[in-house]
């Protein structure tokens, strides 16, 4: 156990320096490479260890002790073309430089008899960033993004025949920060540091074997960070400028979303086929209300085959961009013009991409140890909407992604 806090304590050390574009919104598609190698299935599919987080109640399929530990070096590029010549700036495209991240995953599970299991990890989860900092264009307005999240967990699972339910309290630690330059209308450079949040939450899972078929179903709670003036300082002098100074921005929550989801896979031979759906609600959760965030059906499918010392896997994750054009003409409640959320969606917060391929494999080194390996290639998505002077704002965004995990059993 001490081992395993170690473990845990640097890949919170690794996190800290990182920041990441996930994919599902702002959500990575899966935690842990064999899940990400099949699309991120796993809700109704047991992965050992690494199904600490997906869903808790299929840690019980680990016979002893389990432990997984790795990363994801995760590479997104952004484009970004921003009309302000409204206001005398340039109109050029500005590549962001937040091009590789480091994304850590620690797992362990173990079984206490035959009824008990339980475990603890500590997994990055979700981020954001884009960095444009260095651009030669001003329409990008050196926008600077980066926001953080980890959790920390300690899955409770109880098996009965062949029943299972479980569940996880969370400790959600989290970081963001927002600061662009506005000088060209008369304001400056916006930004007020790096805000953090530390926050409890918990994710509920259940899951039922018969015969070659396994069910699973899992909930995640709601998780509100607050970034103290992060949000209301970076959005405040655009407000103002656009609408007089009769409205204010003071929401400086940017919550993370409550997800549920339903799961199937079914073993034939050595052939293991698996189907995720599941439910992101970004339009419940503050900060994301406020930016007219959609909620999200993530439809995830499967293929493993597994032979004596090695797996392969295939995998398709899709799920509709939760961001769309919004087409308000005044101000919402929060003082938040649709021109100007435009803005900062597809500049500062571009979850805009969709369907993801995946690949990956196993190999066992020994009876104890293995390592796993995934990637993914999410293809480009181009959106255009009308920025917050009426003109166009288009960015483009697509990724790729390698995974990396190694297993010990003892």
């Amino acid at each position: 156990m001490k081992k395993t806090i170690k473990l845990a304590v640097v890949a919170a050390l690794a996190l800290g320096a990182t920041s990441a574009f996930a994919t599902n919104g702002s959500n990575m598609i899966a935690t842990g490479a064999k899940a990400t190698g099949m699309g991120g299935v796993g809700i109704g599919m047991s992965h050992g260890a690494e199904s600490a987080l997906v869903n808790p109640a299929l840690i019980t399929s680990v016979e002893g002790t389990e432990i997984s530990f790795g990363g994801t070096l995760f590479m997104p590029k952004v484009e970004n073309i921003n009309d302000l010549t409204g206001i005398g700036s340039t109109n050029t495209s500005s590549v962001s430089e937040a091009k590789i991240n480091v994304i850590p995953e620690v797992s362990l599970a173990s079984k206490i008899n035959e009824n008990f299991y339980m475990g603890v990890g500590m997994w990055g989860t979700a981020g954001m960033g884009v960095d444009y900092r260095d651009a030669v264009a001003t329409s990008q307005m050196n926008m600077v993004t980066n926001l953080q999240l980890m959790q920390f967990g300690v899955p409770l699972a109880y098996k009965m025949n062949n029943f299972s339910a479980a569940i996880t309290p969370i400790l959600q630690y989290g970081s963001l920060d927002i600061n662009y330059d506005a000088t060209a209308m008369g304001m400056g450079k916006i930004g007020s540091g790096v805000a953090q949040s530390l926050k409890f939450g918990y994710n509920l899972g259940i899951a039922y074997e018969i015969a070659s078929v396994t069910l699973g179903a899992t909930y995640k709670s709601q998780i509100d960070m607050e970034y103290n003036g992060v949000l209301a300082n970076a959005m405040n002098p655009m407000v103002s400028g656009l609408s007089g100074g009769a409205n204010s921005y003071t929401n400086d929550s940017l919550s993370t979303p409550a997800e549920m989801g339903v799961g199937i896979s079914y073993k034939f031979n050595a052939n293991t086929i698996a189907f995720d759906f599941k439910q992101i609600k970004w339009s419940a959760a503050k900060g994301y209300q406020d930016f007219e965030w959609e909620d999200q059906n993530v439809f995830a499918v499967g293929y493993q085959y597994s032979a004596k010392t090695w797996a392969a896997r295939l995998g398709y994750n899709y799920s509709k961009s939760p961001i769309s054009e919004q087409t308000y003409t005044g101000f919402n409640s929060a003082g938040l013009g649709s021109g100007l959320a435009n803005t900062f969606n597809l500049l500062g917060f571009p979850g805009v991409v969709q369907s993801h391929m995946t690949v990956g494999g196993s190999y066992n080194l020994s009876d104890k140890a293995s390592v796993d390996l995934a990637y993914v290639y999410t293809p480009e998505v181009s959106n255009t909407y009308t920025n917050f002077l009426g003109a166009d704002i288009t960015t483009k965004h697509s990724q790729t992604a390698l995974s990396a995990q190694l297993n010990y059993k003892f």
